[in-house]
C-alpha cells in the first residue's frame, strides 16, 4: 500500500511538471483551478473507496469502515487547515508584487518541499506517539493554545519585514533589485544574484513548516496510523495549489473562515486532552469539523454578500 501510494504521487507530480504545463509560465484561470480542485478531491475520494475495498477483502468490514472514516475525517481537517495557507500565500505574493503567471512555479516547488517535509514530520510523529503515548497530550495542549491564539489574532496580518528567515536571507544573500520572470537566480557582471522570487519561495516553504506543526498533530487526534496520516496529508497538499488559485480572487469573501479553523484546532486539541475520560468517536469528530467549517463559510458569504471582491 505504501509503495502503490508513493508511486501514484510520483506519477501525478511528473504529469503536473512535464505534461500539464507545470514548466510553462501562465496565469491559472478560474476554470483551470476549479477543474484541478475537482480532480484532486475526486482522486482522494476514489483512493478512500479503494482503501475500503482493499481492507474489506483483507482485514474485514469493521477495520475497513474505521480506516475509511479516519481517512475522510483526516482529509477534511487537512483540507480545511490548508485554506489558512492560501491567505498567507496571498499576503506573500502581494507583498513581493509577483505576477499571477509566475506564481505557479513557486507553488510547484512549494508542494514538492512540503511533501518531503510532511513525510519526515509524520514518520517522526508516528514514532514519538508509538514510543511515548503521553506526547498526544502535549499535542492537544499545543493545539488548544494555537486555536485560542488564532481566534485572538484572526484579524491581524503578519508583518513580513519582521520575519527572521527573510531578514537572514537578505543579510547573507545577494538579492537583485527586480524580478526576472520565473528565475530564482541571475548572473550580473559575472556574479550570481538571487531574485526576489527566491525570497518568495523561502517564505512559502517556511510557512508550510509553521502550518505542518499545527496540522500534523491535529490528525493524530483522529488516528495514529501513519499510513492514514500520510495519505490524507499528501492529498491535501497536492490539491493546495489548485485551491490557492481557486480562492485567490475571492479570499476576502471568506474572512470569517479563520475563526472556523481556530475553533477546529481548539476542538481537536480538547478532544486529545479529554481522551483518558471520554473518547470522541471519529464520526462525531467528522460531523463537528464539517459543521464548524461549513458555518464559518456560510457566515463569511452572508457577511460579504454586498461587498465586491478585490
Amino acid at each position: 500500500m505504501w509503495a502503490a501510494f508513493i508511486a501514484f504521487v510520483l506519477v501525478m507530480l511528473a504529469l503536473d511538471l512535464f505534461v500539464f504545463g507545470g514548466r510553462k509560465a501562465h496565469k491559472v484561470s478560474g476554470r483551470e483551478a476549479t477543474a484541478w480542485s475537482l480532480v484532486w478531491v475526486s482522486l482522494a475520494l476514489l483512493f478512500n473507496a479503494g482503501l475500503w475495498w482493499y481492507l474489506n477483502g483483507t482485514a474485514g468490514q469493521e477495520i475497513a469502515d474505521r480506516k475509511a472514516l479516519e481517512f475522510l475525517t483526516g482529509y477534511l481537517i487537512e483540507k480545511s487547515l490548508s485554506v489558512d495557507n492560501v491567505f498567507i500565500f496571498l499576503l506573500i505574493f502581494s507583498s513581493f508584487h509577483v505576477s499571477a503567471e509566475f506564481q505557479r512555479r513557486v507553488l510547484i516547488y512549494g508542494v514538492l518541499g512540503a511533501i518531503v517535509l510532511r513525510a519526515v514530520m509524520i514518520l517522526a510523529g508516528a514514532w514519538l506517539v508509538q514510543e511515548f503515548s503521553w506526547v498526544l497530550y502535549i499535542f492537544g495542549f499545543f493545539l488548544v493554545v494555537t486555536g485560542m491564539r488564532m481566534l485572538v489574532m484572526a484579524e491581524k496580518e503578519p508583518d513580513l519585514n519582521k520575519n527572521p528567515v527573510l531578514k537572514f536571507a537578505r543579510r547573507h544573500l545577494r538579492i537583485s533589485e527586480s524580478h526576472h520572470g520565473e528565475e530564482f537566480t541571475v548572473m550580473k557582471d559575472g556574479v550570481r544574484y538571487f531574485t526576489p522570487l527566491f525570497l518568495v519561495l523561502i517564505l512559502i516553504e517556511t510557512s508550510d513548516v509553521v502550518f505542518a506543526v499545527d496540522s500534523i498533530p491535529a490528525i493524530f487526534a483522529i488516528t495514529t496510523d501513519p499510513f492514514i496520516v500520510f495519505t490524507s496529508n499528501i492529498f491535501a497538499i497536492m490539491g493546495l495549489r489548485a485551491l490557492y488559485f481557486l480562492l485567490a480572487d475571492v479570499a476576502d469573501r471568506f474572512h470569517l473562515l479563520k475563526y472556523g479553523l481556530a475553533m477546529v484546532l481548539t476542538f481537536i486539541g480538547a478532544k486529545m486532552l479529554i481522551a483518558p475520560w471520554y473518547h470522541v468517536p471519529v464520526a462525531a469528530s467528522l460531523a463537528i469539523v464539517a459543521v464548524l467549517i461549513g458555518a464559518s463559510v456560510v457566515a463569511s458569504l452572508i457577511a460579504t454578500r454586498n461587498k465586491p471582491s478585490h
